[in-house]
């Protein structure tokens, strides 16, 4: 962390920037995020910005900027719309059900003080989601109905609430009685549950979509291999400083590791699901 900046590592001019956004879910966790980015700048030797990028503003139009250094970015874009992205680090999430891998689940939910026990009880209702281009609040809930609505042979929903922009617009949905059920990010979703446990108790988890590779840190700026390094070194060492202890228990992770491409090439598969679910839900 003491070392001088050296010529190579000042070449971009100006700076690049940096966000964490897409789990940023709450004061606490913004905060986390900014001290976790700014560690891994510094020991990367990367005088960058680390740049705030508040809803309601479009993740989408976040990720199509050419001068990101490192933003959390969902992997369905990353693979569909951001090929010349690089990966640089993907979290392992802290809970049980992460199985000490990459990956995440879409969490069905409803209010908790609705009658609604399972996600047959939400048919003929309200759904909600986040943006056509989520995997988490999109494409994986419809990938998810896709068996129930084929046996139905009809919609299942009397109405289709969106875009609510992120996990937090489904959220508020739902407690303003605007939606029955809809789609939570589960790393999302445990965040809010670890930060703000008044809210979390009051959603409840209906049924949990199969896994999907969790969004991963990338660049959309040219980087040079030399940096590319640093950066994926110093990710790697974040599970390992004791610094960044209460960082690592805010944002419930468990480690960092490479991205392994291949694995993100199954949103091919499953976003040509979704496009094939009828227009009426």
């Amino acid at each position: 962390m003491g070392r001088m900046l050296t010529d190579r590592h000042l070449s971009s001019v100006p700076p690049l920037l940096v966000n964490a956004r897409m789990y940023s879910v709450s004061p606490a966790t913004a905060d986390a995020w900014l001290s976790l980015l700014q560690w891994v700048l510094r020991r990367a030797r990367l005088p960058w910005s680390v740049i705030d990028h508040p809803a309601p503003k479009s993740l989408a139009d976040l990720w199509a900027r050419p001068d990101l250094g490192c933003t959390l970015m969902c992997g369905l874009p990353y693979m569909l719309s951001r090929k010349h992205a690089i990966p640089l680090a993907a979290p392992i999430v802290r809970a049980a059900r992460y199985r000490g891998r990459p990956i995440y689940f879409t969490d069905i939910v409803v209010r908790a003080s609705t009658p609604f026990k399972t996600l047959e009880d939400t048919f003929g209702g309200r759904v909600g989601y986040t943006t056509k281009e989520s995997q988490s609040g999109y494409v994986a809930l419809r990938e998810h109905l896709m068996p129930y609505r084929q046996a139905r042979g009809s919609a299942l929903f009397a109405e289709v609430i969106g875009p609510l922009i992120n996990p937090h617009g489904i959220v508020n949905a739902l407690l303003e009685d605007r939606i029955d059920v809809g789609p939570l990010d589960s790393y999302a979703h445990d965040l809010m549950r670890h930060v703000e446990p008044k809210l979390g108790a009051q959603l409840r988890t209906v049924e949990v979509t199969r896994p999907a590779p969790i969004p991963l840190f990338a660049a959309t700026a040219p980087l040079p291999q030399e940096q590319v390094r640093d950066l994926r070194q110093a990710f790697l060492q974040v599970a390992r400083t004791e610094e960044l202890r209460s960082v690592r228990d805010i944002l419930l992770l468990e480690d960092f590791v490479i991205p392994d491409e291949n694995e993100y090439r199954i949103f091919h598969e499953r976003s040509a699901t979704s496009d094939a679910y009828p227009d009426k839900w």
